[in-house]
Parts: C-alpha cells; structure tokens; sequence
C-alpha cells in the first residue's frame, strides 16, 4: 500500500490538524522546552492548541509535533490508540520504533507503565547525545511527592510536586546520574504543563 493509499484509509479522526499556527506555536514550544532543560523542574505551560488525538495530551502533543521528525524515532507503548499513531506520522514523518533501544523519544502517555531507564537507549561515551528523552505523562506536577532538586541550571534548590512516578523512581534516577556523560533526560508532562530533569539532575532523598 502506497502511503498516499494509507491515508486514505486511515479513520478521519487520525488526522486531526497539527498545530493551529505550525510555524509560531513550534518556536514557542521549543523555547519553553529549551527553557526547561536549563532550568530543570521549572514548570512550563503552553498556550498553544492542536488537534489531539486519543491517547496524547495537550503537553505530549505539542513536545512532539515540536521535536520529532523523520530522524527521531519514537516509542509508545505497544496499546497506544491507533488514532495517536496516525497523527505522528502525519504531522512529524517520524518512525515509530517496538524496539525501546532504538527510540530517540520514548513517550509514555497517561495510563501506561513507564519503561525502566536503564532500558532506553543511553547514548554512547563519543555520542552521549545519541541517547533517549523519555516523555511522561503524570497525573499532577503540582500535587504528589515532593523531590527537591539539585544540579546545573539550579541555584540551590528546585523543588517539585509529582504524582504518577513509578515507587522506584528515586534509585532508578540515582543510577542515571551515575552514568554520566551518558545516561536519559526526562520531561514530565501533565496536561498543558511539563518540566525537564536532565541526567546532570540530582533529586535529594
């Protein structure tokens, strides 16, 4: 099947529309999402809309339409609605891997087990970069578990609320520090906002 034959198979609610204004609403998105990254914990919130299809939320949409393109492949969990799938490929061309170690973004969107860090591709000691960003949908950053932040990009202290993080989340975030220069960075979304920790990232016990 051709893909032009593919898309006229696909359900009509699949192809929802990207971003309202692609051009601006993409260059607002990836500055909130540089800003994240340099000021980890720092809540985010995007005022841009989308078409959202089942299974994706407002933050996890938009990082995407954003980030993702023909040379970043990308994990979901194997039961992600269809509809999610076809929505990706339209709008971002980028290939959807089953292989977790393959995947430049591993997105986990609510409802579904985040996979175990040290499982995701971390990079290689001449190519650190080539490692994953997993993209977690949490059911609150404003309630939950309160981490308490150190590390670059933070002047003493970040403190965060999150509920939704896997129990061993604390020992397996340790051990991605320990890996450093190689190891996963993290951005956790919930609803329209979203936060980063990056591998340099310590969360306090």
């Amino acid at each position: 099947m051709t893909s032009a034959q593919s898309l006229l198979t696909t359900p009509a609610a699949s192809l929802l529309a990207g971003f309202n204004n692609p051009v601006d609403d993409a260059q607002q998105v990836f500055r909130a999402t540089l800003h994240a990254f340099a000021h980890p914990g720092r809540l985010q919130t995007l005022h841009v809309t989308s078409g959202l299809p089942d299974g994706l939320s407002p933050a996890l949409a938009a990082l995407l339409l954003t980030l993702a393109d023909p040379d970043t492949p990308v994990w979901l969990p194997a039961d992600v609605p269809a509809a999610a799938r076809a929505f990706l490929r339209f709008h971002c061309g980028c290939p959807l891997t089953d292989d977790l170690g393959a995947a430049t973004f591993v997105c986990v969107p609510a409802g579904y087990a985040m996979p175990a860090l040290a499982d995701c591709a971390q990079g290689d000691p001449a190519f650190p970069d080539r490692s994953a960003t997993l993209m977690v949908e949490v059911a609150s950053l404003t309630d939950g578990d309160t981490l308490t932040l150190r590390g670059p990009g933070i002047e003493t202290t970040q403190t965060l609320r999150v509920a939704g993080l896997p129990a061993d989340f604390r020992a397996a975030w340790r051990a991605n520090n320990a890996g450093f220069p190689l190891g996963v960075d993290l951005l956790l979304a919930s609803g329209d906002r979203f936060c980063a920790l990056t591998r340099t990232t310590h969360v306090e016990d």
